[in-house]
C-alpha cells in the first residue's frame, strides 16, 4: 500500500489556494516545534460573513501541505462560523486518509483555520465563546 493516497499526492503536488491575502480580514498561524510544521491561513470575508477567499502558506511535509490545501477548499465559500466546524477528522477523510504518524498535520490545519477565524472575530469586535478556540491536542506528538 502506498504511504499517501492519490488525493494527498494531488493536494501536495498541486496545492490549492497557496499564497497570501494582503489586508486579510483574518490571519491564523500555528506551528509545532517538534515536527517543524508551520501553517498560516489568510481569510477574506464578505460583508455578509461568507469566506470569499482563503489562502495558505505552509512550511512542512507533504501531509501538512495537503491538509492545508484541503482545509482551504473545504471552507471557501462557507459562512465564517461554519469554518469553526472544520475538524481534523473531516480533513483526513477528505484526503482519503493519512498515515497515523501524520495525523498531527490535519490537527494543525484545523487549528490554523480556527486561529484565523478568531483573529477575524477579534478584528471585527464579534463576541465569541473562548471554549470554541481551545487547542486540539495532538496525540502523535503530545503537543497542543
Amino acid at each position: 500500500m502506498a504511504l499517501y493516497s492519490e488525493k494527498v499526492m494531488d493536494h501536495f503536488t498541486n496545492p490549492r489556494n497557496v499564497g497570501k491575502i494582503e489586508n486579510a480580514d483574518g490571519v491564523g498561524e500555528v506551528g509545532n516545534a517538534k515536527c517543524g510544521d508551520i501553517m498560516k491561513i489568510y481569510l477574506r470575508v464578505s460583508d455578509d460573513g461568507i469566506i470569499e477567499d482563503v489562502k495558505f502558506n505552509t512550511f512542512g511535509c507533504a501531509s501538512a501541505i495537503a491538509s492545508s490545501s484541503m482545509a482551504t477548499e473545504m471552507i471557501k465559500g462557507q459562512p465564517i462560523d461554519r469554518a469553526l466546524e472544520l475538524t481534523n477528522k473531516a480533513v483526513v477523510e477528505a484526503l482519503d486518509g493519512l498515515p497515523p504518524v501524520k495525523i498531527h498535520c490535519s490537527v494543525l490545519a484545523e487549528e490554523a483555520v480556527k486561529s484565523a477565524v478568531k483573529d477575524y472575530y477579534d478584528r471585527k469586535g464579534i463576541a465569541y465563546d473562548p471554549e470554541i478556540f481551545k487547542e486540539v491536542s495532538c496525540e502523535h506528538c503530545g503537543e497542543h
